[in-house]
């Protein structure tokens, strides 16, 4: 990770991180409930995120913090509402890397654009994408994963959730770096490709780290490596892709909130500092630790950060999907 997406404690934030203070803002922002606009169903990192932060930003920011799930078309619904809502702040998207970065690049005709109808509020956190093993594959770490694919090239198998996923294109960018070309798999939905690796139908699966790590905790399957920039802590003996030379930009799922283009800046800073105190909360980064995530702070976790971070991953999108041979249906 860059200089520029240092994950540093900013002394900005030092003034804010008393979840329980009401922050002081110019004209009384907000003085209505604020909507927390999910654009997935209930259950998975998106709602959970949501409703983790929504009661510490409320007590920071003196109004209700609302969740509210507008699920539909793989995240477009509720992206699309708060990107034609009233610019005033009240409404927040829990932003994922899926509707902000991935389906502008997939997706014909999306009702939005990800840089011009949004105002990036802050990165909370960012997850990578792994590549877990079945324990029957012959190959325990990923040296020897990659020798193996080498050697049976087109035969040993990836699952992940879908088509034009992000684990898909991460499947991609791993192909196209490691000359080890893997089989890519699609199923709907994690689910049913786990229980294809624990049964031994498929060699392995590229899905998020907090999805994955219960399964290499109780060993019924084994992470061969990591999509961050550098190794967590939860799995320091496992290395990333980068560190091996065989994928350069880094695989990770990012959540984050937004609010409407057009926002005045002085709501759009009160929103970020109720973001700076919720990932301070000591509840917060517990239950963040838990999945495995790296909480953002200092410049990732502002409004210019984060838009960074999007600008970054689309171009990331952008690349593995002109890769050779990438079907997106």
């Amino acid at each position: 990770m860059n200089g520029r997406r240092a994950i540093i404690v900013s002394a900005a934030a030092a003034p804010f991180l008393l979840a329980g203070t009401r922050l002081g803002v110019a004209a009384g922002f907000p003085d209505r409930p604020v909507r927390l606009v999910v654009p997935f169903p209930p259950g998975g990192n998106v709602d959970f995120t949501g409703r983790l932060l929504a009661p510490v930003m409320s007590r920071v920011l003196g109004q209700p913090v609302v969740v509210d799930n507008r699920a539909g078309a793989g995240g477009i619904v509720g992206s699309e509402a708060v990107a034609r809502a009233r610019p005033d702040g009240l409404s927040i998207l829990v932003a994922s890397s899926g509707p902000l970065s991935l389906l502008p690049v997939t997706t014909p005709n999306l009702p939005y654009d990800p840089l011009k109808d949004f105002a990036p509020i802050g990165a909370a956190y960012r997850i990578p994408i792994v590549l877990l093993a079945s324990r029957g594959l012959p190959a325990t770490d990923l040296a020897g994963f990659v020798a193996l694919a080498r050697s049976r090239r087109g035969q040993v198998t990836a699952g992940t959730s879908g088509n034009g996923t992000g684990a898909h294109l991460a499947v991609e960018l791993f192909n196209n770096g490691s000359g080890a070309p893997l089989l890519h798999v699609p199923y709907r939905g994690t689910g049913p490709a786990f229980s294809d690796l624990l049964a031994g139908t498929i060699d392995t699966v590229f899905d998020q780290l907090s999805n994955a790590l219960p399964l290499h905790r109780d060993g019924r399957a084994r992470i061969l490596a990591v999509g961050s920039a550098r190794r967590i802590a939860a799995l320091p003996d496992v290395p990333t892709f980068r560190e091996a030379g065989l994928v350069e930009p880094e695989l990770t799922t990012t959540l984050g909130l937004v609010t409407t283009a057009g926002t005045p800046r002085e709501a759009v800073e009160t929103l970020r500092a109720a973001l700076a105190a919720a990932l301070e909360d000591g509840t917060v980064r517990e239950r963040l630790s838990d999945l495995g995530a790296e909480i953002a702070t200092g410049e990732a976790a502002t409004p210019a950060g984060y838009a960074a971070l999007i600008r970054e991953e689309l171009e990331t999108s952008r690349r593995a999907v002109a890769l050779p041979g990438v079907k997106l249906d």
